[in-house]
Parts: structure tokens; C-alpha cells; sequence
């Protein structure tokens, strides 16, 4: 399903956004949520916990500029799509560096609007969110892998640590750590590192010599043998997401 964000300080103009998007979902009849808020932090905080597939964001607000929420979003989602909606056009230069698909003048053109979130959704895939399936103490449980930020392998269990900060641990296997991870492995996002722990490489906050510091200040370390072909991999991922490779 896709999720979509809004975010503008201004109720009429969130309200009049939130129409725009609903007649599109409507008309494209598009399985979609629509979420709205009126300031960055709660914005940010559900940002957390959803993964928003496009946010459209106003650029003038107090607290913090729709700028610098793009900024922060596209730290933590390189694939997310963002459109600004504006009534500033002086912004349109410096909103560049959140790479968003556009940049609109309000009062938005319908027309318009309807065409950057086909362009948005073409380049977004949510019918094809990958899966895995854990075996835990409680039960299964069902995963989508974009939640996972790393796992760790622990005594015969693999422990996940995921984007809502709840840690998910499967229950004692003979089945080898390598074995266990190779579905994530088949997914480009993810990456070997160390002998015991895989990365979301989407959710990497910095890279030293030292290791991965992972989304929540989680450090990852780096086998010494391996440090230059994962250095490698990891940057030729960050260029593949930029559109480089």
C-alpha cells in the first residue's frame, strides 16, 4: 500500500493538499493512506516508525524549514519521494539539495500536481514490499526488510534490530548465520560487513575506518580482510542510489 506524508503548518493549505491527493488516489483508484501534520517533529517522529513512500512539504514553517525536513528525511530514506508545494519561489534553488521530484507554487496546480505523483509513484514500488518470516518465541512474525536497520548473530540466534527500536530475537537454530541471512543478502540494500552482522545500508548514518554507525547510534564493525571490497560496495551503493551508476 502506498503512504504518503503531508506536512504544513498552515490547516487551509494542508486541507487544501489533502483534497488534491485524495481525488488522485480516487480517480487512479490507488490503494493509498494519506497521512497529514502540521509541524516537522511529529512529521519526523512518525517518519520513525512509518515508512512514508512520498511526503509533500511546504517550505516555510516555524521549528523547521520544509528544507531542512527534506534534509533530515533523506537521511533516513534515500528512496523516499519529495515534492515541496510552497508559496516562496526564492526557495526552489537551495530545496534542490533534498533531491525532490518537484517543486510546486501554491495555490498548486491540479494538473500539475496530478502529473509529479504519477512521476512520484512510478518510481516508488509499494505492492512489492520484500518479506521474511522469523521464527520467534511468540510465533511467527512477518518482516518487511525496509524496517530492519541491522541483525546480529548471537549463540545460534540472530537477533534484528529494528526502525521502531524493538529488537526481535528467532529462536536457537542449527542452521548456519550465512544460511539464515540469505534472503536479505538477494535484497541490494543489504551487506555483509562482519562474520556476524548484516546492514541495511539505508539505514547507515556514518562510515570510519572503525565500522557502520547505524541508525540509533549503533556501531558496526568492519572485518579488517574485508574493509576494502565492503568500503567499495558501500560507496558504489550510495552513487547507484544517486543515479550515478
Amino acid at each position: 500500500m502506498l503512504r504518503i506524508a503531508i506536512c504544513d503548518d498552515i490547516p487551509e493549505q494542508l486541507a487544501e493538499i489533502a483534497i488534491l491527493v485524495n481525488e488522485y488516489i480516487a480517480s487512479n483508484t490507488a490503494e493509498a493512506v494519506l497521512h497529514q501534520y502540521t509541524n516537522s517533529d511529529a512529521l519526523l517522529s512518525a517518519s520513525k516508525m512509518i515508512r512514508y513512500h512520498i511526503y509533500i512539504l511546504d517550505i516555510v514553517m516555524p521549528m523547521m524549514s520544509g528544507i531542512e525536513i527534506g534534509k533530515e528525511i533523506r537521511r533516513l530514506d534515500r528512496d523516499a519521494q519529495i515534492i515541496y508545494a510552497s508559496t516562496e519561489s526564492s526557495f526552489a534553488l537551495e530545496a534542490f539539495i533534498a533531491n525532490p521530484i518537484n517543486y510546486l507554487l501554491k495555490p498548486v496546480d491540479k494538473i500539475k500536481f496530478f502529473e509529479t505523483l504519477d512521476l512520484a509513484i512510478s518510481k516508488v514500488n509499494a505492492d512489492d514490499e520484500r518479506i521474511i518470516t522469523l521464527k520467534t518465541k511468540e510465533g511467527l512474525c512477518v518482516l518487511e526488510l525496509t524496517s530492519i536497520i541491522f541483525c546480529e548473530y548471537i549463540k545460534h540466534k540472530t537477533q534484528y534490530t529494528l526502525l521502531s527500536g524493538e529488537i526481535l530475537t528467532t529462536l536457537s537454530s542449527k542452521e548456519s548465520f550465512s544460511k539464515h541471512i540469505e534472503p536479505l543478502l538477494l535484497d541490494a540494500r543489504f551487506i555483509q560487513p562482519h562474520i556476524s552482522f548484516v546492514v541495511n545500508m539505508n539505514r547507515i548514518e556514518s562510515f570510519t575506518k572503525g565500522g557502520f554507525k547505524m541508525r540509533g547510534g549503533v556501531m558496526i564493525p568492519i572485518s579488517a580482510k574485508q574493509y576494502s571490497v565492503i568500503r567499495d560496495a558501500y560507496m558504489d551503493y550510495l552513487l547507484s542510489r544517486e543515479g550515478y551508476l
